[in-house]
């Protein structure tokens, strides 16, 4: 964070620096070549993988990191050795985790921007927003090192049971927003932020709810994966029926394909997850469209109900097959 109070307040030099300080955990004291010197990690390291944590390329001279730099490039370094991490792959799992903590800390900061409008006499004392800070740092920081571990023992749990016999196939879906683009012409800016924090809250219990992880979200549309396709289709249905109930969020369209797909680095990949969102694209308001794949494991099994749609062209895909998915109301 090069310049934390940027954009916030015309606060002091001397309060920037205490509030750089708290949130680095101390003072800013060594170049890169001191750091790699320090942590005994080569300086081309140190600087491939800062870059790869999505930060600026840092001089060599200037005077950027502290004792925690240096603890944590020599941390790197002793998780590298464990094995943990695939010989050649520690620079896109920095990549990763970079990308995924940095959307983390501009959603928090952006929180206590929005504190700050609401409460000016914070800014007005500088002694008492530093204290204000030193006080919720310590808070986020156990909270996030909670939730976490509780996605670790989520995530273990799945992994360790998987029998032999797994294949890596997942249910993959994405469910979109009907008239986006229409809508945002319509609202201002605090009211489309409304719409896409209830999709999300929305996507999030739903997902939840249904033994489904969501892999990511992008604006107006929501990524998905389960492993069986009876909870995928639970979690589509379900998605669009709040979804229509609720005046506030425009009607859902949600595509689900099933079939292996490659898990890197928290994301998905591979022909499946192309298939989903092409039919995600096919699917009209408030229904479900599947592959091929997905209507074949559903079988004849009740309650689903399954018929074939006409195939269609779409993008990689000359005459996809796809199916249409109805399951009965509780």
């Amino acid at each position: 964070m090069d310049d934390p109070g940027a954009g916030t307040a015309p606060l002091s030099a001397r309060t920037r620096r205490r509030i750089d300080e708290l949130l680095l955990g101390g003072p800013r004291k060594y170049n890169r070549l001191q750091v790699a010197e320090l942590s005994g990690v080569p300086a081309d390291v140190t600087q491939r993988r800062w870059r790869s944590l999505g930060f600026a390329t840092a001089g060599d001279e200037e005077v950027l990191f502290t004792d925690n730099d240096v603890a944590a490039a020599a941390l790197a370094g002793k998780l590298l050795a464990t094995g943990v991490v695939p010989a050649g792959m520690d620079v896109a799992v920095t990549r990763a985790v970079g990308h995924h903590l940095s959307r983390l800390a501009e959603w928090q900061i952006e929180l206590v921007r929005e504190l700050l409008d609401k409460n000016p006499e914070l800014l007005a004392d500088e002694d008492r927003l530093v204290m204000f800070l030193d006080t919720v740092m310590p808070l986020l920081e156990q909270l996030q090192m909670f939730v976490w571990r509780r996605h670790l023992a989520a995530y273990a749990a799945r992994a360790f049971d998987a029998g032999e016999d797994d294949t890596g196939a997942l249910a993959v879906g994405f469910a979109d927003m009907v008239g986006y683009t229409r809508l945002t012409r319509r609202i201002d800016e605090e009211q489309l932020s409304e719409v896409l924090d209830k999709f999300e809250a929305l996507a999030s219990a739903v997902v939840a709810e249904r033994h489904g992880r969501i892999v990511k979200t992008i604006g107006d549309e929501v990524m998905f994966v389960a492993d069986t396709p009876a909870d995928a289709v639970e979690i589509a249905a379900e998605f669009a029926r709040r979804a229509a109930e609720d005046d506030d969020i425009p009607d859902v369209r949600v595509g689900v394909a099933f079939g292996p797909v490659l898990s890197r680095l928290g994301d998905v990949f591979g022909k499946t997850v192309n298939i989903a969102a092409r039919l995600t694209s096919t699917a009209r308001p408030g229904t479900i469209v599947v592959d091929e794949g997905l209507a074949e494991a559903l079988g004849e099994h009740a309650p689903y109900q399954v018929r074939p749609l006409r195939p269609v062209s779409v993008r990689g895909y000359s005459r996809l097959k796809r199916f249409a998915v109805k399951v009965p109301t509780q």
